[in-house]
C-alpha cells in the first residue's frame, strides 16, 4: 500500500463521499473506487460500506483510518527531519489559512517567501478556524494561522496581528447617515452603533464561522434582534452582496476591498478586534522550513 492510498481513505472518510473525494483528490470517480475495492482486497476487509447519504467506514475501516492518520504524521516528521539535513534547500510545509483571509495577506508574503527559500514548498490548505485547530491536533499541518482565543489548542501558539472587525456597506446605503466620525491612534475613522442599524438588513456568515459567532455575539452583547435576510453565507460572498446593496455585512480589514463603491465602518467608536496567531501542532517536530515561513510571516503581517 502506498502513501497516496493513505490520503485516498482519509479523504473518503472526511467527505463521506468517493464521488466528492475524487473531485477533491482531482481524480476520476472510477478510479478512486478502483483503488479502494484493491485496499480492501490487500487488506482482506471492506472499509466503507454505502448508506443513503453516502458512505462511512466499517469497524475495520475505522482501524485502518487511525492507523493511516499516524502512519501519515509519522512519515512528514521523519521526511521533514530528514530535509533539514540540506539546511533550507529543500522542504515542504503544510500550513492552513481561512480561504477569505488567505487572499488577501498570503500572496505578497509567500511571493517574498519564495523568492528568498525557492526550493521550499509551501502547500495551502484553506478551512476556518475552528476546523484548523483540528488539523493541527491531528498533526497534519506544520503551521496554521488562527483567531485567537482557541479552543481546543493550548500551546505552541504566537501571536502575529489584531484584525478589526468591520460592517460593510454599499457607498449609498442609508445606514452611512448614521454614520460619525472618530480619531484613532492619529487617523480618522468611521464608526456606527449597532443599535441604529437595526432597521437595515444584515447578511450574515454561517454560525460556526469565527465571522458569524462574532456578529451574533455583539447583537447579543447588546440585546438586539438583528433583521437577517442570510445567514450562513461565506464571508466573502456576504462582503460581496454587501457591495450590491443588498444589506449589510461583516468584514475583517484585512480583507477590505480598495473599492470607491464601498464602505468600511467601526463597530462603536472603540472597534471590534480579532486576535490571530500562528500554531503549530502541539508537541510535534517544527521543521526549519515551517519556522522559516513563520519568520517570513511575521516579518511580513506581524507585530513582534
Amino acid at each position: 500500500m502506498e502513501l497516496k492510498e493513505l490520503e485516498y481513505l482519509i479523504t473518503i472518510a472526511e467527505e463521506r463521499s468517493i464521488s466528492k473525494a475524487a473531485e477533491k483528490l482531482f481524480m476520476a470517480q472510477s478510479s478512486l473506487s478502483q483503488s479502494l475495492q484493491n485496499m480492501e482486497a490487500e487488506l482482506g476487509g471492506k472499509l466503507f460500506i454505502r448508506t443513503s447519504t453516502g458512505v462511512r467506514p466499517t469497524q475495520a475501516g475505522i482501524v485502518m483510518l487511525e492507523r493511516a492518520r499516524k502512519m501519515l504524521v509519522d512519515y512528514r516528521q521523519v521526511r521533514d527531519i530528514i530535509q533539514d539535513m540540506e539546511d533550507l534547500k529543500a522542504g515542504q510545509v503544510e500550513f492552513g489559512i481561512s480561504t477569505f483571509r488567505g487572499s488577501y495577506l498570503l500572496p505578497m508574503v509567500l511571493r517574498d517567501f519564495k523568492r528568498r527559500y525557492p526550493q521550499i514548498r509551501v502547500e495551502i490548505t484553506e478551512a476556518n478556524s475552528m476546523a484548523l485547530e483540528q488539523l493541527l491536533i491531528d498533526g497534519r499541518l506544520d503551521l496554521g494561522l488562527v483567531a485567537l482565543p482557541l479552543t481546543k489548542l493550548k500551546s505552541d501558539v504566537r501571536f502575529l496581528m489584531q484584525d478589526e472587525i468591520y460592517i460593510c456597506a454599499a457607498e449609498g446605503h442609508p445606514v452611512m447617515e448614521c454614520a460619525r466620525e472618530t480619531e484613532r491612534d492619529g487617523k480618522k475613522c468611521l464608526y456606527v452603533e449597532l443599535e441604529d442599524t437595526m432597521g437595515f438588513e444584515y447578511i450574515l456568515s454561517d454560525y460556526d464561522t469565527i465571522l458569524g459567532s462574532i456578529a451574533r455575539r455583539e447583537f447579543a452583547r447588546r440585546s438586539l434582534i438583528p433583521r437577517v435576510c442570510n445567514d450562513n453565507l461565506t464571508a466573502p460572498f456576504a462582503a460581496a452582496m454587501a457591495m450590491a446593496g443588498l444589506g449589510l455585512a461583516f468584514t475583517y480589514a484585512s480583507c477590505r476591498e480598495p473599492l470607491k463603491n464601498i464602505r468600511y465602518l467601526s463597530i462603536g467608536r472603540k472597534g471590534v478586534f480579532l486576535d490571530l496567531a500562528l500554531a503549530h501542532p502541539p508537541g510535534r517536530y517544527r521543521s526549519k522550513a515551517a519556522l522559516a515561513l513563520e519568520r517570513q510571516l511575521v516579518r511580513g503581517l506581524g507585530q513582534t
